[in-house]
């Protein structure tokens, strides 16, 4: 068997509570009446819209481009008519600008159907991601174009797919392994060929058996002489999946501070980024549906479901039979790096990859205290950094000192606040230390 492979340093392995959703197939939602699409679904300039209000759209037509700066092109994700310009409600920014579409319940699906890629270039093929709105499906939202065509300083040799999912709960990624593995290994030899490498390591975590073994058996059937696709299991640890701890585990190589993956000599991407690619080349299909994972014993039924973008937490609920007692909490994206929202209105953007409804067994609400200096974040920080000390310099009312102690190389995994036993809010003193020390 082969051997199992984990980072060297810190993190942490809370429990995995993937077992209302790791067996449950993909779920295709039906299309609210209404979708309201967030213009700014990526890291980079926000989209412009390119289309009229009451004028009428088609399912995959484009709706926003960005015009000037880093940025992917919006798609519609249903056909219909557009309602109206506004703000929606969103996690992090509060509220952001948004075009809301009346679907057309009668409008029949687009059809799609496979076309032949190998012959296309990097050029061509770079075209097809940008042209269908890809970007990163993993969390980051970084555009995938740009992410594909590294500096020519910067020489790679080796793409790495993201099939960790080390974070609780969430099953969306396991899922399309499980029910879409050949498409993300043809997915992998469009990005081998974009980056004209041939060396291609899938990495999933051993608590996922079914989808190492159907990765393998796509994988051993993608391989070519042109193309090498290896599937490696790696150890259950928490935050496995983070870019630069994953490069260290299948690579060995570390990626230095400050520094991007293809410095050295790798290029990361998640295993559903991957199938959007697949689907936007061989396809020509956009981005505009998402899989997510509906999980906790806030949620009357539990799902993996296929949504169009734009879809309100609220028709989610109501798919799924509402809410239960228990209810506590609502989470955006994962436990330990989520966004806890107060609004079912939220809709649903390109890099949602769950929303939890947790009961109070399934949190903490304790309140926190004073440091006690037992040096725990210290052991499970996987970069090395003091938590502790930035937070206590947050407290202080001195956030500016907080950049000696690592605070912009945090990717706020939150292993630290996890361990803590004072149930100090160490990732939200993080986020706060960032704001004040870049102004």
């Amino acid at each position: 068997m082969t051997s199992l492979l984990t980072f060297p340093k810190g993190g942490i392995h809370p429990p995995e509570s993937k077992k209302p959703t790791a067996d449950l197939a993909i779920e295709v939602m039906p299309v609210p009446d209404e979708l309201e699409i967030i213009l700014g679904q990526h890291i980079g300039a926000p989209c412009t819209p390119t289309v009229d209000k009451r004028s009428e759209v088609q399912e995959g037509e484009l709706i926003g481009e960005v015009k000037k700066g880093l940025g992917v092109p919006l798609h519609a994700p249903v056909s219909g008519q557009i309602n109206s310009f506004g703000m929606s409600a969103h996690p992090m920014r509060v509220s952001a600008p948004s075009i809301t579409i009346k679907t057309d319940q009668e409008a029949a699906p687009p059809s799609y159907t496979k076309k032949e890629w190998s012959h296309l270039d990097s050029k061509e093929l770079l075209a097809k991601v940008h042209g269908a709105g890809i970007i990163g499906i993993g969390g980051a939202g970084f555009p995938t174009h740009v992410k594909l065509s590294p500096p020519p300083t910067n020489p790679i040799d080796t793409l790495i797919l993201n099939g960790a999912e080390c974070e609780p709960y969430i099953t969306a990624d396991n899922r399309q392994m499980l029910q879409r593995s050949a498409d993300i290994v043809e997915g992998a030899k469009i990005i081998l060929q974009i980056l004209g490498i041939k060396k291609c390591v899938i990495g999933i975590e051993n608590n996922k058996p079914e989808a190492i073994a159907a990765m393998t058996e796509a994988a051993k059937n993608g391989s070519t002489d042109g193309f090498s696709i290896t599937v490696q299991p790696l150890n259950v640890k928490y935050p496995q999946g983070s870019e630069k701890q994953l490069i260290q585990t299948i690579t060995g190589r570390k990626v230095p501070a400050f520094a991007l993956p293809s410095a050295v000599g790798v290029v990361v991407h998640n295993v559903s980024t991957t199938a959007a690619i697949y689907d936007a080349v061989a396809l020509e299909k956009p981005l505009y549906e998402k899989v997510v994972t509906i999980s906790g014993k806030g949620i009357t039924r539990p799902a993996n479901l296929l949504v169009k973008v734009g879809t309100k937490i609220s028709d989610i609920v109501a798919h799924l039979g509402g809410v239960t007692p228990e209810l506590s909490k609502i989470i955006m994206g994962g436990p330990m790096m989520g966004f806890s929202v107060s609004s079912l209105d939220i809709p649903v953007t390109k890099t949602t990859s769950s929303v939890l409804f947790l009961a109070e067994d399934e949190i903490d609400n304790n309140p926190h205290s004073q440091c006690i200096r037992c040096g725990w974040c210290l052991g499970v920080c996987p970069m090395g950094l003091e938590p502790k000390e930035i937070a206590i310099h947050v407290e202080a009312g001195r956030p500016e000192d907080t950049k000696q102690f690592g605070v912009f190389e945090c990717f706020e995994c939150g292993c630290c606040a996890y361990v803590c036993p004072a149930k100090r809010p160490l990732v939200q003193f993080i986020r706060l230390a960032k704001m004040k020390a870049s102004n």
